[in-house]
């Protein structure tokens, strides 16, 4: 057994925070969708279609703002918890680019980091990418830099779940005969299909995910309400068949079933950034508004104590694996937790194969 707090955290000598990243000036955001969707031959012109939805909201992305608090907030837990380990922080798409925020940690003499990524579920553009970009990032630093371990997906875990159905009871105040209705991201159905060892693990997390939020919000609150598990965010052609329904289709649909109350929970989104903030807040909402629906968003987990100490909990559980100790596992709902590699074939990249860490291949 471990004989300090800092102990338990061995091998790891650090905590990388990975995430997706976005611009903070309005002249970054369409190079930002350059970075986000090159090699898929989208024109410029659709990009700076896009990029008006960064302008109606002063023409940056809240998520960086959002990954500061978290990062912060994760050095003040371990902190708390006597656990002497630096984090860092690095993205996908924009600055502090992955190979950079490497490159500080070979400087810094940071040997061996745990990686944790703010995205919940499997799929390819929820994991395998990130798992990618970790590659190449690492490729870019060369053999002098860390050895990066990513942490398992938490999409059952309770520090992700419980805060969301505590934010869901309390927007239940007042709309006894709400609709509960969950969003994340739409993916390609072929996205999907490979999602996890055995394929569909993307829409069944979910699923399962909103199965026990609903399941907890029932027995909180004693009364039992209908939800759906809807999407936001397609951006693929028309003639690729995407994850459907739109929330925005879903509420005209739910408008002529004489549902008057709505409640929609982003269960596919860790923090309230673009997708949740325009999508939801800015065009469902607005929906909502035309159609006459009793609307209203609850948070994402954040940075919520919970979800903070579940970034701790991960850690200590991956590093307690890694030096051949038995470890319990935490999940809830049902399904087991997640694996910490990937099997050889789990969400394949659709444009063909790259060098992904934290897997068989």
């Amino acid at each position: 057994m471990p004989s300090s707090p800092s102990d338990a955290v061995s091998p790891y000598d650090a905590l990388l925070l990975v995430s997706f990243g976005g611009p903070e000036r309005p002249e970054d955001v369409v190079p930002f969708l350059e970075n986000v969707t090159r090699g898929r031959g989208i024109p410029r012109e659709r990009l700076e279609e896009v990029g008006e939805h960064y302008v109606l909201l002063g023409g940056r992305s809240p998520i960086n703002d959002l990954n500061r608090t978290l990062r912060d907030a994760i050095r003040s837990d371990l902190v708390a918890h006597d656990v002497d380990l630096p984090v860092y922080w690095g993205n996908r798409n924009w600055d502090p680019y992955l190979a950079d925020t490497l490159a500080q940690m070979e400087d810094d003499g940071v040997t061996r980091a745990a990686c944790f990524v703010t995205s919940a579920y499997s799929s390819y553009s929820s994991c395998r990418q990130y798992r990618e970009d970790l590659a190449g990032a690492a490729g870019h630093v060369g053999e002098g830099g860390p050895r990066l371990d990513r942490l398992r997906s938490y999409y059952n875990h309770p520090g992700f779940l419980e805060p969301v159905v505590d934010s869901v009871v309390d927007a239940l105040a007042g709309r006894p005969d709400a609709r509960l209705v969950f969003v994340t991201h739409s993916v390609p159905t072929s996205m999907n299909d490979g999602s996890g060892p055995g394929g569909g693990a993307y829409l069944d997390q979910h699923r399962n995910a909103a199965a026990y939020v609903a399941g907890r919000v029932a027995t909180l609150t004693g009364r039992a309400h209908a939800h759906d598990l809807v999407f936001c965010s397609r951006s693929g052609p028309p003639q690729m068949p995407w994850l459907e329904p739109d929330v925005n289709d879903h509420l005209e649909k739910l408008t002529g079933e004489d549902v008057s109350s709505v409640v929609l929970i982003p269960i596919g989104f860790v923090s309230d950034h673009m997708e949740v903030v325009y999508d939801l807040d800015t065009e469902a909402l607005a929906t909502a508004a035309r159609l006459g629906l009793d609307a209203v968003r609850v948070p994402t987990s954040g940075t919520d104590p919970r979800f903070v100490a579940m970034v701790r909990e991960l850690l200590l559980e991956r590093a307690a694996a890694e030096r051949g100790e038995q470890v319990q596992r935490v999940s809830v709902g049902g399904d087991p937790p997640c694996w910490d590699l990937c099997a050889a074939g789990c969400c394949p990249n659709p444009r063909g194969e790259r060098p992904a860490l934290g897997g068989a291949t």
